[in-house]
Formats: structure tokens, C-alpha cells, sequence
């Protein structure tokens, strides 16, 4: 019985020699468990954030859920250029040019040192109107609008770190990210408890206090992040080259593919903020709820994240080695084990999901939405795991004009408008909306997994 079985996987292509199947598993697992790893202790860091933010009141939670949007729809233009980076790095690792991948990191890190600066200043002068637009009530308004322009204040650390970070992905490097992210969440979550309460002497600073944590913590994400670049003998070493201009293939190739990946950034936050605009204006209860279970669905991601990593990396660096073949054995396997993943995670979720909600709040409205809301995700995650790791899959070989398509189809029209019909129109409040999101996990699973049948994405050159 064979995991994976490449003839079928690779049928009417041509094949090279294939590993056995205990090291293409291996390959996968080696990449993987850093990234699965780093994912899930953001998650960890998040789901801390919320609980020690709601001790102070459903308000609270409500507040920073409000800033989650606006926040990212501020870094899709860099979040865009990292799924470039990550996918132009794993490709020049697998054709050995380590002068043009240093040169394509180079100049992102000058791009987006000048866009950070202007998107910062700007998020930070129009935060109430920004969040006013999201939906904020009376008592959430005052404590988004500080939490939010902190956030966007800091954001430069992040940035950078963020991309030198994809950077060290691309090249394989996964356990650099993930020792930098857990450090992060530590500094994180120590000063929350300083800073959100007032503990061991430090101000009591409630929703700032929390938004202050998380930038001390990307301060230091970013300290070790460049620490990481300094080294001679790794693979992205900003030392090796001199200016800050990539050449002109790789220019080429940073805007091929980051400009459709910043279409599918720009297309996923449109789709979230109309979709959290929908469950804000149930009100602040559900809104409440609604972030919790938020928090639950990004730890099943943490997941199909890590795997999504993996495979960008070792699809990448495969067809730089003119391998496509591999490449697709590789993602094959990628997503048989985000599926055993799911299966446990489901599971768990199904027979514990309001226990967790118990770790957020004692409200017993929370608590009831939150028994409906796992039992929903325990379902949505089997096309939620899948689909991420398809979606790396395509990234990892630059077929980002297709993502950013399913994206405008599945996130920005079907999930805000199915949520709403069924909010409003048909009544079912704030299950509609997760009913709606169920219906996008389940189109963008269905439309990436098409894609990666047919193969054409081997073909794609960078």
C-alpha cells in the first residue's frame, strides 16, 4: 500500500528517478514542522491575546477583532511581495544562483522599508474613519482606533520581517522563521500580562496594552530576522551582493508574479472586510463570538500553513532543478498528510469545540454560538487544510494568476454575499455567516484542486 503513488500522480509526464517513498515524505515533514510549528504558536499567541483581553470584556475582544481587517488590507501589498519572494527564492536555490535570489531579497527589503513608512503614516492619521467603515459600535470605537493606530505605528518591524523571513522559506531555511516567531510570541505574550493588566508594577493598559505587547514582540522578531541574514554560508546572505537592484529576469519575474499575488492580497482583504463588516454589525456579542471562533479556525490552519510552506518551498526548488515531476509528487504528498491532519484535528474540535469557547468567556450566549461554530468547523476544515496546501502548491511554481482569480470568485463575491444572504435575509444571524465561509472553503478546495490535477502549473518558468 503506497501513500502516494507517483505513476498515477505524474501520468503523462516525463519522470525522472523518484525517491522512495519513506524520503519524499521525509523531504516534506523536514520543511514542514517548522512552519506548522511557527504558525501554530501565532496562533497560540493569538488565541493568549484574546483571552487576556477578555478578561477585560466582550468589548475588548470585539475591539481587536475590529482591527483584523483593516490591518491586513494594510500589508497586502507586502504579504503579495512575499509569496513572490518565497516562490523566486525556492526556484534560483533549485537552479543554484544565489547572487540573483540575494539581489530580488535586497530590493524588496528597500521597497518595502519606503511603502511601509507611507502605509503606516496613513493607517495611523485615519484610524476612527477606518474603523468607523468596519463597523465599530460606541463601545468598541475608542479602543479599536487606539489599538489599531499602535499596530499600524509599529509596522515597519513586522514588515521586514516578514519579508526576510519568506526570503529564508524559499531557500528551504524554515526553522530560522519559526525560532524568530516563537521568540516573538513569548515577548508577546509576557508583556500582555505586564501591560493589559498592570502586573509587577507596569501601567494597566488594557486594549493599548495589548496592541504595545505585539509590537515589542515584532521588535524582536525583526532583530533576530536580520541577525539571520548576516551569516556568510547561508543561502540568503544580503552580504553577497552588492546594490539594490535584482536583474532584469528577476525584476521580470517579482512582477509577474507579485503582481498577481498582490491582486489575490488585495481581492482576500476586500472579501474579509465585507465579511467581518456583516458579523459586526450583528452586534457586539456575536461579534465576540465570531473572533473567538476565528481564533480556533487559524489554529486548523496552522496546519495546512505549514504544509503550504513546504510545498512552495520544495515545488520551487524542483522545478528549478527541472523536475517537474518531483514537484508534483511533492504536493501530492503535502496534501495526503494535511488530510490525516485534519481528520485528528476534526475530531478534536467536535467533541471539545465549547470547552475551548470556555477558555474565552463564561457568557453563556458565547459559549452556545461557540458549540454551533466548532461543530461547523470541524467539518470546513477537511476544505480549508486542502485548500491552503493546493493554493502553496500553485504559489510554490508562480501560478499566482489563478489563486488571485479563485480569490475574486470565492472570497471577495461568494463568501460575503452567501453570509449575508443568509444573516439577514433568511435570519440565521451569525451561523449564516460561517455557513458562508463554509461555502468558500469549499469552492476555493474544489477549484485549486482541478488546477493542480491537470499540471499546468509545471510549466510556468520564473
Amino acid at each position: 500500500m503506497h501513500f502516494v503513488n507517483a505513476q498515477r500522480v505524474c501520468r503523462g509526464m516525463e519522470m525522472g528517478e523518484v525517491p522512495p517513498e519513506k524520503t519524499i515524505i521525509r523531504d516534506v515533514l523536514h520543511v514542514a514542522w517548522p512552519s506548522v510549528l511557527e504558525s501554530f504558536f501565532v496562533g497560540l499567541a493569538g488565541m493568549v491575546d484574546t483571552i487576556m483581553v477578555g478578561a477585560l470584556g466582550s468589548y475588548a475582544i470585539a475591539a481587536v477583532g475590529l482591527t483584523t481587517q483593516p490591518k491586513f488590507l494594510g500589508l497586502a501589498l507586502f504579504l503579495s511581495m512575499n509569496v513572490a519572494v518565497s516562490a523566486i527564492v525556492a526556484r534560483r536555490k533549485g537552479e543554484n544562483d544565489r547572487e540573483s535570489a540575494n539581489r530580488v531579497v535586497r530590493m524588496v527589503l528597500l521597497i518595502t522599508v519606503l511603502l511601509t513608512a507611507v502605509i503606516s503614516a496613513a493607517f495611523v492619521a485615519f484610524a476612527s474613519p477606518i474603523v468607523a467603515m468596519v463597523g465599530s459600535q460606541p463601545d468598541t470605537h475608542e479602543y479599536a482606533v487606539d489599538y489599531l493606530r499602535i499596530i499600524m505605528g509599529g509596522q515597519i518591524f513586522s514588515t521586514v520581517s516578514l519579508v526576510l523571513n519568506a526570503a529564508q522559506r524559499g531557500a528551504g531555511n524554515t526553522r530560522i522563521a519559526m525560532v524568530t516567531n516563537l521568540i516573538s510570541n513569548i515577548v508577546n505574550v509576557l508583556f500582555n500580562y505586564l501591560l493589559i493588566g498592570g502586573n509587577f508594577g507596569f501601567p494597566a493598559l488594557g486594549v493599548r496594552g495589548a496592541a504595545l505587547a505585539t509590537v515589542i514582540g515584532t521588535i524582536c522578531a525583526c532583530v533576530l530576522s536580520i541577525c539571520s541574514v548576516l551569516h556568510r554560508n547561508g543561502f540568503v546572505y544580503l552580504g553577497a551582493v552588492k546594490g539594490w537592484l535584482a536583474d532584469k529576469l528577476s525584476v521580470r519575474s517579482l512582477l509577474s508574479v507579485g503582481s498577481s499575488a498582490f491582486v489575490e492580497q488585495v481581492c482576500l482583504r476586500i472579501g474579509f472586510l465585507l465579511f467581518s463588516m456583516t458579523v459586526a454589525n450583528l452586534g457586539t456579542t456575536e461579534l465576540a463570538a465570531h473572533q473567538i471562533g476565528m481564533n480556533m479556525m487559524h489554529m486548523s490552519f496552522t496546519f495546512g500553513d505549514g504544509l503550504s510552506v513546504a510545498s512552495v518551498t520544495l515545488i520551487g526548488q524542483s522545478l528549478g532543478r527541472k523536475r517537474p515531476d518531483m514537484a508534483k509528487i511533492y504536493g501530492s504528498v503535502a496534501q495526503k498528510i494535511g488530510l490525516i491532519c485534519a481528520f485528528v484535528v476534526a475530531v478534536f474540535y467536535f467533541f471539545f469545540g465549547k470547552s475551548l469557547f470556555l477558555l474565552f468567556s463564561n457568557e453563556q450566549v458565547i459559549l452556545d454560538y461557540g458549540a454551533t461554530i466548532m461543530r461547523v468547523l470541524s467539518v470546513m476544515l477537511f476544505f480549508q487544510i486542502l485548500q491552503v496546501v493546493q493554493f502553496g502548491c500553485l504559489r510554490g511554481a508562480g501560478d499566482t494568476r489563478f489563486t488571485a482569480m479563485v480569490s475574486l470568485i470565492s472570497v471577495t463575491c461568494i463568501r460575503p454575499g452567501i453570509s449575508w444572504l443568509l444573516c439577514y435575509p433568511l435570519g440565521l444571524g451569525l451561523i449564516g455567516a460561517w455557513l458562508g465561509t463554509f461555502c468558500d472553503q469549499c469552492v476555493r478546495f474544489l477549484m485549486s484542486f482541478v488546477r493542480f490535477r491537470k499540471g499546468q502549473w509545471t510549466k510556468l518558468k520564473l
